[in-house]
């Protein structure tokens, strides 16, 4: 049976500027009256470090030079010369870096917790074995909350998951499978694959809810066609097997959206920030020199003519590659993932933009409802 603790607010003076902000304790743990958590789901963009404590391959992996050079100076299990997209979207939300579920040390649950891992998919089948799935991330989640009702008591912990925000960003590796065997968009075969995915992903932000969330901020599917790796899922074509891949993103995303708009009406206090991924990185990668980049097409590390073979570090089947002096420059890092100046710069359009990127609501509006 939990324990029962009591949570009390009160106004916290400083005196030196004068600022009266109001402050509630959750049992040992006091927190500005505004705070909300910030629980992360999903796969390579958003695992923080997840993968460095699970039994799976380098290619899941992200523990090793040169990933986290820029920033923490030492690679931490991030896809990214430096941070990725909730660490922003934390610190936007005055939030600290929101650990790693599987991080052995203590963990700040008031604060939320990051659940993704590489190469998972919404499909418990994608790299089974070697990934954290998005089920098994629900299931996690569910096992945060019971430790925080254990240590805050069920009204606090009730009102912390109602207020906290869910950024969930799943799908594209449920796709690598569709893309290498060239399925037709337009086969019945993969829309109802599509439905499978996007069902699996609703059938977990139904979890969540059922759990206590109420706030979601989805991202669609960024624009498949123009990412490097995917030239060599499609036999390095130029023409209609990237047009395929993006139009594959593009069917998931029309059934992503039509579902979430449907549990808008279906679940209690349903809010949620549908995000558009798709259209940011097409334009970053198309018009890079509009956002200072230099390079939108070529990965700073990694092989081959636009390092779209997956090497970077060496330690992946292929071994040799070649590294960018300043990844700042560059859109991708790596073959598959964007650098850290493209996350900071696509998590400012999350957390601020307008309804042409973010609806119903922006982050930012998500975190202050």
């Amino acid at each position: 049976m939990a324990s029962t603790k009591f949570s009390f607010c009160f106004l916290v003076i400083f005196v030196s500027y004068g600022i009266l902000i109001p402050t509630c304790c959750l049992g040992d743990t006091c927190l500005p009256k505004e705070h909300a958590a910030l629980f992360v789901f999903g796969d390579s963009l958003f695992d923080s470090g997840n993968n460095n404590y699970i039994n799976t391959t380098a290619d899941n992996q992200a523990n090793y030079f040169p990933y986290g050079e820029t920033f923490f100076k030492y690679p931490t299990g991030r896809f990214s010369d430096g941070r990725v997209v909730p660490d922003f979207i934390a610190e936007y939300a005055k939030l600290p870096l929101i650990q790693p579920y599987l991080f052995p040390g203590n963990q700040r649950y008031v604060d939320g917790v990051n659940f993704a891992s590489a190469g998972a998919g919404a499909l418990a089948e994608t790299f089974q074995g070697l990934v954290i799935d998005l089920k098994t991330q629900l299931s996690n989640f569910k096992k945060v909350s019971k430790v925080l009702r254990q240590q805050v008591g069920n009204a606090e912990t009730t009102t912390l998951l109602a207020k906290a925000v869910y950024f969930i960003n799943i799908g594209t590796n449920d796709y690598v499978v569709p893309l290498s065997e060239n399925w037709s968009v337009t086969s019945n075969t993969t829309e109802k694959y599509v439905d499978m995915v996007v069902g699996n992903l609703t059938t977990v932000i139904k979890g969540i809810h059922k759990t206590g969330g109420r706030k979601f901020g989805v991202l669609n599917l960024p624009a498949l066609g123009c990412i490097p790796v995917v030239k060599t899922l499609v036999n390095g074509s130029e023409g209609s097997g990237l047009e395929e891949a993006s139009a594959l993103a593009k069917l998931h995303n029309s059934v992503l959206l039509v579902e979430l708009q449907k549990l808008e009406k279906q679940l209690k206090g349903f809010k949620y920030s549908y995000i558009d991924f798709f259209n940011l990185s097409f334009e970053i990668i198309n018009n890079p020199s509009k956002y200072g980049f230099k390079e939108g097409r070529v990965a700073c590390c990694g092989s081959g003519p636009y390092g779209e073979y997956y090497s970077c570090g060496g330690k992946r089947e292929v071994k040799d590659y070649n590294l960018c002096e300043n990844p700042s420059e560059y859109v991708f890092f790596d073959s598959s993932h964007p650098t850290e100046r493209v996350d900071q710069i696509i998590s400012q359009l999350m957390w601020s933009g307008n309804q042409s990127i973010t609806g119903r609501y922006n982050l930012k509006a998500l975190f202050e409802e």
